[in-house]
Order: C-alpha cells, then structure tokens, then sequence
C-alpha cells in the first residue's frame, strides 16, 4: 500500500483555505498535517476539506494561536493529544491507522507544532525560549512517544529547529538566532536520537547539500535572496527505513498569492 502523508504550517487555515485546496487538488496526499491552524475546532472548514476527498479529520485547535491537525482520506482507529510543559496551546495531536485503513499493521502517526523561542536566545531574559527548551527537553523524556522495535512511527511537523549545518542559509550568522543557536540544535537531536527516529530529508539530501522549507517574510524578494532554514521535518521510526519511495519540498507554494512562510513537505512510503 501507498502512503503520501504532507506537513505543513499554513500559517491560518481558514485565511489559506484556498492555497490548500490547490495543493490538494495537485499532489493529492493520503494525509495533510497542518500546524498553526489559528482557529477553534469548531470554526475548522472541515465542509471544505470533505468536498475534497478528505473524510476523516483529527483537531486539537484555539482561538488565534498554534494549532495542530491531522486531515485524512483514510480513517482512524484512534486519536490522542499530549500536553507539554503543562501548557493547554494545541502543539500535538497524534493518529493510529490499522484495520480501518486496511493496515496489516498498526501506524502511529504524531503532528508537532513546536514553540518558535521568540527572538532573543537566552532562556534567563526571554520566557518564550526557556519554553522551547523545555518542551524539546519533554520530547525527548517523553517514552511513549518514540518507537521501540518494529513499531511503525511517523512524526512530523514545524519543528522550529533547523538543526545541521545546511539546514540554513549561513550557519555562522545564524548561530546566536533562535532556530539555530546550539542548545537547540543540540536538544531536537537528543530528542531525534532517543527514539532512533530518521530524518527522511537528511535521508534522501546529503548532509553538503542546502534544504530549506521556510522562508520570511521580511525578505523583499524571497527568491532572490533565498535566506532559508529547514523547519519542517518528517522522521520514520527504523522500521520504515526501507518504505520511503519519495520525498518532496514544494518550494513554489513560497510563491503562490499570499502564501503561508512554510511550504509542503511530502514523503511517500510503502507500507
């Protein structure tokens, strides 16, 4: 069976609905995962992503802020949310297909939207990235989270950490900004590596080479400038090593009309 599951911070759902449905209507993923959904669960335009072929839909929202969800072709045995550092702000919501989804085996399927830190580096002078490294601490603890043996694990989302070299557009100017200061990077690896999770970009892109799936809107002329960092990830637990078919960044949604900051990321497995 094939599975194409997308992540993407759409930076507003309902503002973007129609950004969505494009890339809907193209690439036709089985799953889209979205974070920064910005609206209750009850405003979420499900209607809009039914008359898409999209059945099934996992929310964990409020009003204006963060937001996670998880939209589906395919149905669900079960969804859960977890909470971190004892905040109620709608940073995870997780799935399992099995029987339902005509899965020989279980998948577990978890959607992350982790704290941006704000701007200053120092978790002594700025309360926003003290909770970013506490939450990224809590990721790594947290033992029902990672996958053990043959467990089949997905874990996606805007993980807001671009944590190799590459992953930016100039390691050495980014190190004091949050998103690639050292402890950050340090933590989100401590936190890949507690679970063996892979790295389907890093997977597929060596190390050498520049990805990127975010860039700001600051920038005049983003393309011109192309000062990007990789945010967004797709890790697969050891068992799906061998299940990835293909990986794609769609880079040009950047450029659609009034585009969210982040772009689709798209991994296709064979499960």
């Amino acid at each position: 069976m094939r599975l194409a599951l997308t992540t993407w911070n759409i930076n507003s759902v309902r503002l973007r609905i129609d950004l969505v449905a494009k890339f809907l209507k193209s690439v036709r993923p089985d799953v889209l995962c979205l974070q920064e959904t910005k609206c209750i669960d009850d405003a979420f335009p499900l209607k809009r992503f039914r008359r898409l072929g999209y059945a099934y839909a996992a929310l964990n929202g409020q009003k204006g802020y963060h937001g996670v969800a998880v939209i589906s072709k395919l149905p669900f045995e079960r969804t859960g949310i977890r909470v971190f550092c004892d905040k109620i702000d709608s940073r995870h919501i997780s799935v399992e297909f099995g029987d339902k989804a005509q899965l020989s085996k279980p998948l577990v399927l978890h959607n992350f939207y982790v704290p941006a830190g704000g701007d200053i580096p120092d978790p002594a002078l700025n309360p926003k990235f003290e909770h970013k490294l506490r939450f990224l601490d809590e990721m790594k603890a947290c033992e029902p989270l990672h996958p053990r043996g043959d467990d089949r694990h997905v874990l996606v989302g805007d993980l807001n950490v671009a944590p190799h070299e590459n992953d930016v557009w100039s390691h050495k100017q980014l190190l004091k900004v949050v998103s690639h200061t050292p402890i950050e990077c340090e933590k989100l690896l401590a936190a890949q590596a507690r679970g063996d999770w892979i790295d389907v970009a890093r997977q597929r892109v060596p190390l050498s080479e520049k990805v990127y799936t975010w860039w700001s809107y600051r920038a005049a002329d983003w393309t011109l400038a192309d000062r990007g960092r990789r945010l967004d990830h797709i890790w697969i637990s050891r068992a799906l090593h061998e299940c990835v078919s293909d990986f794609r960044i769609t880079r040009d949604a950047r450029g659609w009309e009034r585009p969210s900051d982040h772009v689709p990321v798209t991994v296709t497995l064979e499960i």
